[in-house]
């Protein structure tokens, strides 16, 4: 008992190679959290324009474009091909077991190096940390389309 206790202490914790973070006061505040950099993408621009959004939308049909918006929100309008899954649902989703996931979106979860993930919500926050978190799980070509709807309405139209 007293050799768990001393691998779980915090101390032997702290002098692992894990990346120590605040959460934003939005979250969970004053919650300390851990990244462990193994597991985090290195993928260098993690945002994607509309003009890239629109032609991946036309090429290429294995995209799989995430709206995290509120189903209220979603109700509203969605860009076409999107599925919705909430902000705070895409940690539990993205570690669903691949049956389970698309029995439940209708789609085919996407391997961890899937070529065109790209997550989006209303102006980008949202969209910004469903994208940070599907990193965080591996999905290391994860995007964030920064525009979010209302760029995407205010272009194409609803």
């Amino acid at each position: 008992m007293n050799q768990m206790r001393k691998k779980m202490s915090v101390y032997n914790l702290l002098k692992q190679p894990f990346l120590w973070r605040l959460t934003a006061s939005n979250q969970r505040p004053g919650i300390i959290s851990a990244i462990n950099p193994t597991r985090m993408a290195c993928t260098g621009n993690s945002e994607i324009s509309h003009e890239d959004l629109k032609a991946l939308l036309e090429k290429n049909k294995n995209l799989l474009l995430v709206d995290v918006r509120t189903k209220e929100e979603v109700d509203k309008g969605r860009i076409p091909g999107s599925i919705h899954i909430h902000v705070d649902s895409v940690e539990a989703a993205f570690s669903m077991e691949p049956e389970e996931f698309k029995a439940k979106y209708g789609v085919t979860k996407p391997s961890l190096d899937v070529p065109e993930l790209v997550f989006h919500c209303q102006m980008g926050m949202r969209g910004g940390r469903a994208t940070s978190k599907a990193q965080e799980l591996g999905y290391v070509n994860a995007q964030n389309y920064k525009g979010g709807y209302a760029e995407w309405s205010s272009k194409e139209g609803k």
